[in-house]
């Protein structure tokens, strides 16, 4: 079987392709908990410095979007310096492609834009997301603060914020 795998520039074409995985994701993971109304303004709206995909034997096989971010990310204040940070965010894998490198790949990607730019790559994360836990730690990111943070009145979640290993 061919198991190509490339990372490339997300187009507004993917973004079907896109919003079908990310709801096999919400089915088998949960992610995201609340499920946007509109996905691909949702996967758009945080790509202000850029969003990929990862395509896998010629289909859609994850997401990965960088932005500045905005006063719901916890991890640029930690970091200390909000202006010197690039959040990394919306990273999904189909369940089909997991366990070929989608995740890594797409984490090496959106790093790397934001070290082009000076840029020291940030992210916020649901404590039970379990599995993008597993990558970011594997990944050497340093676990920032685990903290309370309110997205409703009735909503409370467990977030877990993570810096990026110094640039080599």
């Amino acid at each position: 079987m061919n198991t190509e795998n490339t990372v490339r520039p997300r187009t507004d074409d993917d973004l079907t392709a896109c919003a079908e995985a990310l709801a096999e994701v919400h089915r088998h993971d949960g992610y995201p908990v609340n499920w946007p109304e509109n996905p691909g303004d949702w996967l758009t709206r945080a790509a202000g410095l850029g969003a990929w995909v990862a395509v896998l034997d010629g289909r859609i096989a994850g997401h990965v979007a960088l932005d500045r971010g905005d006063e719901d990310d916890l991890a640029p204040g930690l970091w200390g310096d909000t202006a010197a940070t690039a959040v990394v965010s919306r990273l999904f894998v189909a369940p089909e492609a997991r366990g070929h490198g989608v995740g890594v790949r797409l984490m090496e990607r959106a790093v790397a834009e934001a070290r082009r730019r000076d840029l020291h790559p940030v992210l916020d994360v649901v404590a039970s997301d379990s599995g993008a836990v597993a990558l970011y730690e594997r990944l050497g990111w340093r676990l920032l603060a685990t903290v309370e943070q309110r997205w409703s009145p009735e909503q409370t979640v467990t977030v877990r914020c993570y810096a990026a290993p110094a640039a080599v």
